[in-house]
């Protein structure tokens, strides 16, 4: 298992070289001007113009510039930001929790639900449950985001008075609705994917070698199915996380949390490109962290996988 680790962490690196070197690339491919962009109509006096152009490394080629991105990562130094000169660290530090809190919602609201709501439509497979679960999943999933959080803010937000309708002074009320929203088309796709699973493992041989066995339904269903049906969706949970960091984009600047995503979109307005490379470098991270995760519980879910 150590070595296993140690080898997926080694094929880490790679991997965040090439996609942070990418996402360097293509916003150095953006052209225009950084400098100009933060003054916007008025005139840049020369002597901020060379300090800027000189602390941020504009006049050299791409390859230097991004060694000198990534021998900051190397010591946690994510850069600055263009805007305000912020270090890019202390933006991800106060964005961090707000995305957070609100994925942290998303992922237990899609993780409970939508497994629950697999597993049972699985087990009654052309029932009335069954085609429930089908067809409300497929409206949510037919639904945009943006469209989604919007109807939601403005029934339960604006009308009902149930959630506020934005920021974050309503403490955990605030992160709720959000986070329901956000979570709600990944509880779709996990619902199917549950569902589909358990209908499949209901058919294997070794549920009925257990029923003839005599082991109760319960059991059958709890250890045997259950457990094996879990693999797939486990998958997509892990794979989901990282989506949940990244999709919060949308459902934050609906709601005008000042989380992750809203930082990104503000970088991308402003043509901020180290605040840009620097939040999406983090959510490379954060994928390539929980696809390890996600390959490590394989063994806990299934005894047979083992690791060299």
């Amino acid at each position: 298992m150590g070595r296993y680790v140690a080898r997926r962490l080694l094929q880490m690196l790679p991997v965040i070289i090439g996609t942070t070197f990418l996402v360097f690339a293509l916003v150095t491919a953006m052209g225009g001007d950084p400098v100009q962009n933060l003054y916007g109509e008025r005139p840049v006096p020369e002597g901020i113009r060379a300090a800027l152009t000189a602390q941020y490394h504009l006049d050299d080629p791409l390859p230097i510039r991004y060694g000198y991105y990534l021998a900051g990562l190397v010591q946690g130094d994510f850069g600055t930001s263009l805007s305000g000169s912020r270090p890019i660290s202390e933006m991800i530090a106060d964005a961090w929790p707000e995305t957070l809190r609100i994925a942290g919602i998303a992922f237990v609201f899609e993780m409970i639900i939508g497994v629950a709501a697999g597993v049972m439509a699985g087990m009654r497979r052309g029932k009335f449950l069954d085609n429930l679960v089908l067809l409300s999943t497929l409206t949510v999933i037919a639904i945009p985001i943006f469209v989604l959080g919007q109807v939601s803010q403005i029934f339960l937000g604006v009308k009902a008075g149930i959630f506020p309708v934005s920021g974050t002074n309503e403490g955990f009320m605030s992160y709720l609705l959000p986070g329901l929203v956000l979570g709600s088309v990944s509880l779709a796709y996990i619902a199917r994917l549950a569902r589909a699973s358990v209908a499949e493992n209901l058919r294997m041989d070794y549920v009925r070698t257990a029923k003839a066995k005599g082991l109760s339904p319960s059991r059958i269903t709890g250890i045997h199915v259950l457990r094996n049906s879990l693999i797939p969706v486990v998958t997509y949970l892990g794979a989901d996380l990282g989506s949940l960091m990244g999709g919060a984009i949308v459902t934050e600047r609906i709601f005008n949390i000042p989380g992750v995503g809203y930082n990104l979109f503000k970088a991308i307005q402003i043509e901020d490109g180290p605040a840009l490379v620097g939040f999406v470098t983090l959510l490379v991270i954060v994928y390539v962290v929980m696809a390890l995760v996600v390959d490590l519980l394989y063994a806990v879910l299934d005894p047979r996988i083992r690791y060299a």
